[in-house]
């Protein structure tokens, strides 16, 4: 088995829109950009971003989406608007969005891992 040879792409996020960042970083972490890409392997490469607190959301979304999760305990709807998480950490919203279009296995945790976020 060959070693894999990973390089470091950093990325500036000023003026972009978070979905179409985070669909780029997921293709470069899950490794679909070289061509010795397999789906059952982890190639992917490491990603850093700068300038998160720059990024654009298109419409209403600052003011209308919301990260829901529950408690597990009755009446334990957690609701947060986007705007509160991006104002205290921008990186988070970014995160959660590249998560989100990750391969949802045990390939996951490593790859998210390779991103950096200052």
């Amino acid at each position: 088995m060959d070693k894999i040879e990973r390089q470091i792409h950093q990325i500036d996020a000023t003026g972009k829109v978070v979905g179409r960042l985070a669909s780029g970083i997921a293709i470069i972490l899950r490794g679909k950009n070289k061509p010795t890409f397999q789906p059952h392997l982890d190639e992917g490469d490491f990603v850093e971003v700068v300038n998160c607190d720059k990024m654009k959301f298109t419409g209403k979304k600052l003011e209308q989406k919301e990260y829901i999760r529950h408690t597990n305990h009755p009446g334990g709807l957690r609701r947060k608007k986007i705007k509160e998480v991006f104002k205290k950490n921008p990186g988070e919203v970014l995160k959660r969005a590249v998560m989100g279009m990750l391969a949802k296995n045990k390939l996951q945790e490593p790859m998210i891992k390779r991103l950096k976020i200052k």
